[in-house]
């Protein structure tokens, strides 16, 4: 066991660190237990509230009222997972501080879903994001876009579910796949019955044990190695800080092109077009709350990664005084920090449940919000569209029992990314080689409107007449109105759809404007609204206006 922390100098070990296995204290228990408890118990609180009133809207958007402060929270938890947690430290710790320039990429990659991504979805008045792709395209490419999600996120989940169970079973002994059940069935438990709401303030909560679970780690370790400037010094003695590395070659691991340039496409495909972060947005009240939750997650975002990358160098630092046992020396990568956080925290009780806890809250934040999302495109864009009489009850009841279902499947991918390799290298795979084409196919909608299905959905001599008098009032309107730069080229894209989409009471593939609008109208100047009831006066733009007498 190690000494008391000191504050000035480090302190001689009693005993060779991690050469007996490491045990929770009955502390540690109580302070892990405690965590997942709050987090059940806010979740349980959120589904008591509305038991038997709950509407579709309340599950899947939390009726529309969340406000800037819980959503921002929700937004930094959902892909700040366990992944993160134990796979920078290990990046960091194994390769120096190149990864550190991923944070060059947040900037634009907050600042373009802003204002370019989310005034569309917010606009449209969508539930689901890949709605969006029917209005711009076909039904065709938004059922692709919607299994490709479903197939991201369900190996995703995987990944995220096995990284903390795995960090559990190396330091306490705790059977791993015991873990990965509790893990799973707690949080679709109360992802079912609570909706998005609960969600949302789950992660709120959760967010705060995992930013008091890291800030432990680096106070307790930096002061035990003689503060953060000597631990600077060491990590900085052998080669551990980078520069900027501007080699163009794409082999190697991390340089500043593909950090700071390729981030920005990975942070535009998960803040721009993810479902589960769309669905955050589309819960706010109004758009500009949208829009600040999205800017507050930038500073937010900066301080996660530094306290990931301070923690791998303090490990470092560490390792460097107090040399590894051959037991840690033939750990896997995942499982550095956590050996590391048992060695540090010996001696102070509460701490490593802590840390463990956090990991744990970093897993359901991430678990929670890919549950509800899934379960909100499979009933949007799967099952509705193909059952239009479902009832409000019944479409509650099936979201409930699908976000649970979801959390039965991925315990099962559970297995399969135990034989992925590191955690944090998985995941980063799993979204490039999915999120990727995601993000190409929703910026081919918005930016190149020369794009366009193969079969229009109405004739093609009206849509070549009536499609060039729409574009020559838009570049009047843009003049008049003044539109924002950054939506000059969206605008007509977003409004574009509402000459082909069709209104409830109408026929089938024709346009509601050209005199087919069926037995049930819908103002003439409204953007495309998959709502049911009547369209809100917010989906009106002033531009539509230039189109009455087209």
């Amino acid at each position: 066991m190690m000494g008391a922390m000191s504050t000035s100098a480090p302190l001689e070990q009693t005993s060779r660190p991690g050469v007996a296995t490491s045990t929770f204290s009955v502390v540690d228990y109580v302070v892990f237990a405690l965590v997942l408890l709050l987090s059940l118990a806010i979740g349980l609180y959120h589904a008591y509230r509305g038991w038997g009133g709950h509407t579709i809207g309340q599950l899947l958007l939390a009726d529309r009222k969340m406000g800037c402060f819980p959503v921002a929270l929700s937004l930094l938890a959902t892909f700040q997972s366990a992944v993160a947690i134990l796979g920078v430290p290990s990046e960091i710790y194994t390769f120096g501080t190149q990864y550190w320039f991923l944070g060059c990429s947040y900037f634009l990659g907050l600042l373009i879903p802003a204002h370019i991504f989310i005034p569309v979805f917010y606009r449209l008045h969508l539930t689901s994001a890949y709605e969006y792709l029917e209005l711009r395209f076909n039904k065709a490419v938004r059922i692709c876009g919607t299994v490709t999600f479903i197939f991201q996120m369900v190996i995703y989940m995987g990944v995220v579910l096995y990284a903390p169970s795995l960090a559990l079973n190396a330091v306490t002994g705790f059977d791993l796949w015991l873990s990965v059940l509790t893990l799973g069935i707690v949080c679709a438990f109360y992802t079912a019955l609570g909706g998005l709401k609960a969600v949302i303030w789950t992660d709120v909560f959760q967010t705060l044990v995992m930013f008091l679970g890291q800030l432990a780690v680096i106070i307790v370790g930096s002061a035990k190695v003689g503060g953060l400037g000597h631990v600077w010094e060491v990590a900085a003695q052998n080669g551990r800080i980078s520069g900027i590395e501007l080699d163009p070659d794409p082999f190697v691991r991390h340089t500043f092109w593909t950090l700071a340039f390729g981030g920005v496409f990975m942070m535009l495909s998960l803040y721009g077009v993810n479902q589960a972060q769309v669905q955050r947005y589309l819960s706010s009240r109004t758009e500009r709350a949208a829009m600040l939750s999205c800017y507050a997650v930038f500073p937010c975002q900066q301080v996660v990664l530094c306290m990931g990358c301070l923690i791998g160098l303090v490990m470092y630092a560490y390792y460097q005084e107090y040399p590894k046992s051959a037991q840690q020396a033939q750990a896997a990568p995942d499982q550095f920090v956590l050996y590391f956080v048992m060695d540090l925290l010996q001696g102070l009780p509460g701490l490593p449940g802590l840390f463990v806890a956090c990991l744990f809250s970093g897993s359901l934040s991430t678990i929670s919000s890919a549950f509800n999302s899934l379960a909100t495109v499979t009933i949007e864009d799967l099952i509705r569209p193909r059952f239009p009489e479902l009832s409000e009850a019944q479409a509650t009841r099936l979201s409930k029992i699908l976000a649970f279902c979801y959390g039965l499947l991925c315990l099962g991918m559970a297995y399969v990314s135990s034989q992925m390799g590191p955690v944090l290298q998985a995941a980063i795979s799993i979204f490039g080689m999915v999120g990727g084409p995601l993000l190409g196919l929703f910026c081919l909608g918005m930016f190149f409107p020369c794009a366009n299905p193969l079969l229009q959905l109405v004739p093609a001599h009206e849509y070549d007449h009536h499609h060039h008098g729409y574009t020559d009032a838009l570049d009047h309107c843009f003049q008049a109105h003044g539109a924002p730069a950054a939506l000059q080229v969206v605008l007509p894209v977003v409004q574009c759809p509402q000459l082909h989409h069709r209104h409830c009471g109408g026929p089938p593939c024709q346009s509601a404007h050209w005199g087919h609008a069926g037995s049930d109208p819908e103002p003439w100047n409204h953007l495309p609204c998959v709502a049911k009831g009547p369209c809100s006066p917010a989906l009106v733009l002033p531009e539509a206006t230039v189109l009455q007498k087209l």
